[in-house]
């Protein structure tokens, strides 16, 4: 490949330290795409002939499906994904195939490929959440007025339903898709034609091969193009909030399911047994999932760092660009794709949720709130008043709602017999219908809502 420049071949460190075909070979099909492209508009600008150009092209087509049946041929002199398919390009059509590369360098080839990637990438990613969203929104529909307790600090806070909860993660998903989608608006440019670093003398037509690899518009700078990686961290920043909404959603579920909260049953196809206690059934899953989350954390981080300090244009420390990525992206679509099945296939214990819910305190608030609305009382003077009613209840073992109207009212004489009617789990879920609130008809309406986004019909 560059052997003109050098009376000696590398040697076998610099060979192995070289080679990129072990991991950029999960470019093919881009790199494919990208060339087809590329030898149709250097024939149609008439640098090359029409003849060659359609070499070219039939040749490509034939490899692409060699490496279909057989997989791509590992060898390390020819160094990366592209000198692999050039060569055997010219193994099957001849020195035409050195025309090729006419105007373009691996550097504006590579931004290319690794952009159509990521781009495959962020669209399966999106396919994935909608799925997950969907299953969140079909469950929420089912629960819309299950009851369960809401915590803060781990600790029994208010009485909201469990579709409320899962309509929390619809709208995480939500913005992680939006995340992805402004990923893909940025880096929807075609470096090909940027060449090294400065452009070509030779006559192409960059907007055509921008519109024929599906991108808006081709990049604006040369240099810029191909010392760009900022279209990767997107994904990978992107990818990393993502997996931390996932790896907070399957800790949920590890939680729920230990036999303490007894909150859901998992699906036997995303749990597993123990070797030595046959009782067990674990959430493997959930916590691979919520293992994955530090991966692909840890994998922007790493890009990050190798982009750091790097000059323009191209450095050869961008060859490491691509591994993060990559693991990243196979980490997080099974992610996606197991706390889906988790969604769809758990089995909630609505019953465990709402006996939870009901000794913990969780309608203390309501009396607070009863003691402003229908006794006049400043809320903090109803902060401590209820306090005082909590302390009683927990030292007696019983409900708040089971004081008698006598232990109340020696707390407070303003506290009257219409109390109860705010103290039940019902009543203080269904008072909180403010927007966006935990009242069964508003939960319902931002399921309606979601329905609608999604394309999920009434």
């Amino acid at each position: 490949m560059w052997g003109g420049r050098f009376a000696e071949g590398p040697g076998a460190i610099m060979r192995e330290i070289n080679a990129s075909i072990p991991f950029d070979k999960a470019l093919w099909r881009q790199d494919i795409a990208a060339s087809k492209a590329h030898a149709a508009m250097l024939g149609a600008c008439g640098i090359v002939s029409a003849e060659d150009a359609k070499a070219i092209e039939r040749g490509l087509d034939t490899i692409a499906t060699e490496y279909e049946a057989d997989g791509v041929p590992e060898d390390w002199s020819l160094e990366d994904i592209h000198m692999t398919t050039e060569s055997r390009l010219a193994a099957l059509i001849g020195p035409a195939a050195g025309r090729l590369h006419t105007a373009r360098s691996r550097n504006d080839q590579v931004a290319t490929d690794f952009r159509l990637w990521v781009r495959d990438a962020i669209d399966q990613a999106d396919a994935g959440l909608k799925a997950l969203q969907r299953a969140l929104v079909m469950r929420a529909d089912e629960h819309a007025a299950s009851i369960m307790p809401g915590f803060t600090h781990l600790q029994t806070a208010q009485p909201v339903t469990l579709g409320h909860h899962l309509m929390a993660y619809y709208e995480m998903i939500r913005r992680d898709r939006s995340r992805f989608a402004d990923a893909r608006g940025r880096l929807n440019e075609c470096p090909l034609g940027s060449a090294a670093l400065a452009g070509t003398g030779f006559p192409i037509d960059r907007e055509m091969t921008a519109q024929a690899l599906g991108f808006r518009r081709p990049t604006a700078n040369s240099l810029d193009s191909v010392s760009d990686r900022d279209f990767a961290l997107d994904y990978l920043t992107a990818a990393a909030q993502c997996s931390l909404h996932l790896s907070r959603l399957a800790e949920e579920f590890v939680i729920w399911a230990s036999q303490p909260f007894g909150f859901v049953r998992m699906p036997d196809s995303l749990s597993t047994g123990s070797s030595i206690m046959p009782q067990k059934k674990n959430p493997d899953a959930a916590e691979l999932v919520r293992g994955h989350s530090g991966r692909i954390v840890g994998a922007a981080v790493s890009l990050m760092v190798t982009m750091k300090g790097l000059p323009l244009a191209y450095s050869k420390d961008m060859q490491d660009d691509k591994p993060p990525v990559f693991e990243a992206a196979a980490l997080l679509g099974l992610s996606i794709a197991a706390m889906a099945g988790m969604v769809e296939g758990a089995t909630f214990r609505t019953d465990r949720m709402r006996q939870a819910a009901e000794l913990g305190y969780a309608t203390a608030t309501d009396l607070a709130d009863w003691l402003v609305r229908e006794a006049g009382v400043p809320f903090r003077e109803a902060h401590h008043i209820t306090g005082a009613a909590v302390k009683l209840a927990e030292s007696r073992g019983v409900a708040l709602e089971a004081l008698s109207l006598a232990d109340l009212q020696a707390i407070d004489g303003r506290i009257g017999e219409g109390v109860y009617r705010a103290l039940s789990v019902e009543a203080s879920v269904a008072a909180r219908a403010s927007h966006g609130g935990t009242a069964p008809d508003e939960v319902r309406a931002r399921i309606a809502e979601a329905r609608e986004a999604l394309g999920m019909g009434g």
